[in-house]
């Protein structure tokens, strides 16, 4: 399996920062913008027009990545191909972490996480997007989830890969610490993305991204990035009581896809954040033979899944389906006109061949495990 898994890495993600055959498709028909906020300017990429009444996706990468690192191997991917005729697609790089960023300069006060949501709000309305999907990676998925806690009419859905809700605590912060007086910055991050046994067994993506996360943005920058992320709050989200406080409680108020790989570091944090989740608009999707950055290592089974949780808010009617060939829908899901007439519904799938999750407290329709 693991012979199998290295060619994937070796077609897969090489490509990610070189071009696949030389060719991205993601430089084509993109605009670049420098879009200035109460919290300084924010670098995004736009792909695409608006396509009718259709909401826009937006990504928002994790630390030591930039869009293009964290997004094109799976937007590059064919089913993804597929995904972007319907929808255009913004891509947001945090502060300073874009290709090609400038140092920032002494004294520079780097956002909270906190500000790096509030600042999308007014580059959503200067660039006249209504509404947006969030595929958010790590601390791009936390900014994303403020996002929607803050704005919940701009977000009509999310795709959160490795989210953690919590803030980190004294304990964790004092590791970090006393773990840079013996490691560096990089190492701290690649152990963010990766469990220690990826680091010793899956050479090819670690010198890959180590590479890139050494080489192609500023370390300046990127610690204070870090630094950021490690000072985030804990996200104010609980878990709704059916007939007690469904409207009053504080969480996500649309569909939400989790998404973890069964060996990530993050796996344990994003089962706490399901848990604190509407179990009628959220799915948890653990994918096998995955660890870190399941968007870069199963780009495929991603794709899929996504496709299917678009056709859920009552996008896509007509897009093809290989591996996710059973469903259940928990709501009515309302498909109308081209542009879609869409109902809040939350859809989980079972890939062909897949096992449901064993995760403990956690019943097969909200817990999904898939398999190759």
């Amino acid at each position: 399996m693991m012979e199998e898994l290295h060619d994937v890495q070796l077609t897969e993600i090489k490509p990610l920062l070189t071009g696949q055959n030389g060719r991205n498709l993601q430089d084509f028909d993109c605009q670049e913008h420098d879009v200035e906020t109460s919290h300084g300017v924010l670098h995004v990429t736009m792909r695409g027009a608006a396509k009718g009444n259709r909401p826009t996706i937006l990504t928002y990468h994790d630390i030591g990545l930039n869009h293009k690192s964290c997004f094109n191997s799976l937007f590059n991917y064919e089913d993804m191909q597929e995904v972007t005729q319907h929808f255009s697609v913004l891509h947001v790089d945090a502060p300073g972490q874009q290709e090609n960023a400038p140092v920032f300069p002494t004294g520079y006060q780097y956002p909270t996480m906190d500000e790096l949501a509030a600042m999308l709000p007014s580059v959503l309305k200067q660039l006249q997007v209504k509404s947006v999907i969030g595929i958010g990676v790590g601390a791009g998925a936390y900014v994303l989830t403020k996002l929607s806690l803050n704005e919940p009419t701009l977000v009509e859905g999310l795709v959160l890969i490795d989210v953690d809700p919590c803030a980190k605590g004294w304990m964790d912060w004092a590791a970090s610490k006393l773990s840079g007086w013996t490691s560096n910055l990089v190492d701290m991050i690649m152990g963010h993305h990766f469990s220690t046994e990826e680091l010793t067994e899956n050479k090819e993506i670690i010198q890959t991204y180590r590479l890139h996360i050494s080489q192609d943005v500023p370390l300046d920058n990127l610690a204070m990035f870090y630094n950021s992320y490690s000072s985030r709050t804990e996200l104010q989200i609980e878990r709704p009581i059916p007939g007690l406080n469904e409207n009053t409680v504080n969480t996500l108020r649309c569909p939400a896809l989790l998404v973890v790989g069964d060996t990530s570091p993050a796996v344990d944090v994003v089962v706490e954040c399901n848990s604190r989740l509407n179990p009628t608009k959220t799915t948890l999707l653990k994918m096998a033979d995955c660890g870190g950055l399941p968007q870069v290592v199963q780009p495929g089974k991603l794709a899929e899944a996504f496709k299917y949780f678009v056709q859920g808010m009552g996008y896509m009617p007509t897009a093809g389906m290989t591996r996710l060939v059973r469903s259940r829908t928990h709501s009515a899901s309302s498909i109308g006109s081209s542009d879609g007439v869409r109902s809040r519904s939350t859809t989980s799938a079972l890939p062909e061949g897949a096992a449901t999750s064993t995760i403990p407290g956690l019943t097969a329709d909200h817990a999904i495990e898939m398999t190759a």
